[in-house]
């Protein structure tokens, strides 16, 4: 019923840039938060940044300085903009939204398939 796409991912050499998308799309009502999540090859699956519906931002200590991410509202997309890349950044990258369907009194969370971010050195 809903459904994030995610687009962006690629190959990338150390200090490169990419620039990830997650598009909701389906019976929203609203949307709250709006997440990035990653995991790399054996680790446990980390939040990276987080926004709020009012564009409050929270962002993993290993990425701060060098990711933003930030949000249309209006196209009910999240974007993450990563700058300065390491190999070290490397991994699936998840989109995660808290969506509220219509006719529903609560949120619920949903996750997009993942894209691929691969940082050469």
């Amino acid at each position: 019923q809903v459904q994030l796409v995610e687009s962006g991912g690629g190959l990338v050499q150390a200090g490169g840039s990419l620039r990830l998308s997650c598009a909701a799309s389906g019976s929203i009502f609203s949307i709250n938060a709006m997440d990035w999540y990653r995991r790399a090859p054996g680790k446990q699956r980390e939040l990276v940044a987080a926004i709020t519906s009012g564009g409050s931002t929270d962002y993993a200590d290993s990425v701060k300085g060098r990711f933003t991410i930030s949000r249309d509202n209006t196209k009910n997309t999240v974007y993450l903009q990563m700058n300065s890349l390491k190999p070290e950044d490397t991994a699936v990258y998840y989109c995660n939204a808290e969506v509220q369907i219509y006719y529903s009194g609560s949120y619920f969370r949903y996750w997009g398939q993942g894209t691929q971010v691969t940082v050469s050195s």
